[in-house]
């Protein structure tokens, strides 16, 4: 086939491909696919722009421009009209009761140690490529509980004894939080699977156990487990108010775990069973090898959002007297040389509170984008 530039003719089927217009790709492509798709689309984005414009520029105004960056209380106006911004001296003058509570100053260092612990094994367990995953996975199991604990309570190996009402802030929320969302996972797996087991007293017990603890509040749980629990104990028997909070919550959390996992057992083919026993596969293996792995895989938002859920929970633990976090805000903002300044108290949890709820969020998202088959759409 002969052609000159000018008069280039193709058959059917020979033209080359066209470049897609440039209105069509990249962030023009972008803005218009998902801003200005339609009219109702545009007023939208119009409206949440003005909003933006509304409550951005005052909130960066409070936030930094006008904010005060000291480290005493006298670096901020005493009178609230006189304060334009934030006063976040009262952060940095109690940010060790935010994030410890009132342990003891000289002993923060068991604390610290624990957290770079904690760190260390979870980066080696995220990072992809690191060997001896399933030695350091058991480690973080077994052996790391066991370590946090005795660093945090002490009276033992030298270390000097801290009695938990001294726990608080931001420690004693990543405490009650950890333990439960560890705990509560294979608990929540055991009652799932016990609620679909062909044994009707095993199935009963399940069902009525998390019935139970689905049908009461988080609140109501903390106060029977802190105030009544220790009314049907023997006399001269006693348990630490954490460790009850803790045991509350872990069970709690697990019912609800329970009906997730149950939720993605129930969207496993009865193929696959089949598959497992005709391979001469026992329950348990089979629901180890064969089930769980796909099931678990499933429901990972559900889980997550059930674990975000647990974690802004801890806050109710103030009810019985525990000051985690936002207890730790509340309770210094009632200093008399700080009255007026829990806002900034308020923020600064909320701030700490999105940034681990978020994180777990985007994790969350890379399971899911990692470990997708051809489920998601």
């Amino acid at each position: 086939m002969t052609m000159n530039n000018s008069t280039a003719k193709y058959e059917p089927g020979t033209h080359p491909d066209l470049a897609p217009p440039s209105s069509m790709v990249g962030v023009q492509g972008w803005i218009r696919q998902n801003l200005f798709s339609s009219y109702l689309n545009t007023a939208l984005t119009l409206f949440g722009v003005y909003i933006l414009y509304v409550i951005v520029p005052p909130m960066f105004d409070w936030l930094y421009l006008n904010a005060t960056f000291g480290t005493v209380r006298t670096d901020c106006p005493a009178e609230a009209g006189a304060r334009e911004g934030a006063c976040w001296a009262y952060i940095h003058q109690w940010f060790k009761q935010l994030m410890y509570g009132r342990y003891p100053d000289e002993e923060l260092w068991r604390i610290r140690t624990v957290y770079a612990l904690l760190a260390a094994g979870l980066a080696w367990l995220i990072i992809p490529g690191l060997k001896y995953k399933g030695w350091v996975a058991t480690f973080m199991l077994v052996g790391f509980p066991i370590i946090a604990f005795v660093m945090f309570v002490g009276d033992s190996f030298g270390l000097a004894f801290v009695e938990t009402p001294l726990w608080g802030g931001m420690f004693l929320t990543l405490v009650i939080a950890i333990t439960g969302i560890v705990a509560s996972l294979p608990i929540g797996v055991v009652l799932a699977l016990g609620r679909r087991s062909d044994m009707p007293v095993v199935k009963s017990l399940c069902v009525g156990f998390i019935e139970l603890w689905r049908g009461v509040p988080l609140i109501t749980v903390l106060f029977m487990a802190s105030v009544m629990f220790p009314l049907f104990m023997p006399e001269g028997v006693n348990f630490d108010k954490l460790l009850r909070a803790l045991i509350g919550v872990m069970l709690f959390s697990a019912a609800y775990m329970a009906e997730v996992i149950r939720g993605g057992l129930q969207a496993i083919p009865k193929g696959q069973y089949e598959a497992a026993a005709a391979l001469g596969l026992g329950y348990w293996r089979m629901m180890a090898l064969v089930i769980l792995p796909q099931a678990l895989k499933l429901v990972i938002p559900g889980i997550v959002n059930t674990f975000i859920g647990l974690f802004k929970d801890t806050t109710l633990v103030l009810i019985i007297g525990l000051f985690d976090f936002l207890g730790m805000a509340q309770l210094v903002s009632t200093n008399p040389e700080w009255i007026g300044f829990y806002i900034e108290g308020y923020v600064f949890v909320a701030a700490g509170f999105w940034i681990f709820c978020f994180s777990m969020s985007r994790y969350s998202m890379h399971l899911e984008d990692k470990l997708h088959t051809g489920h998601r759409r």
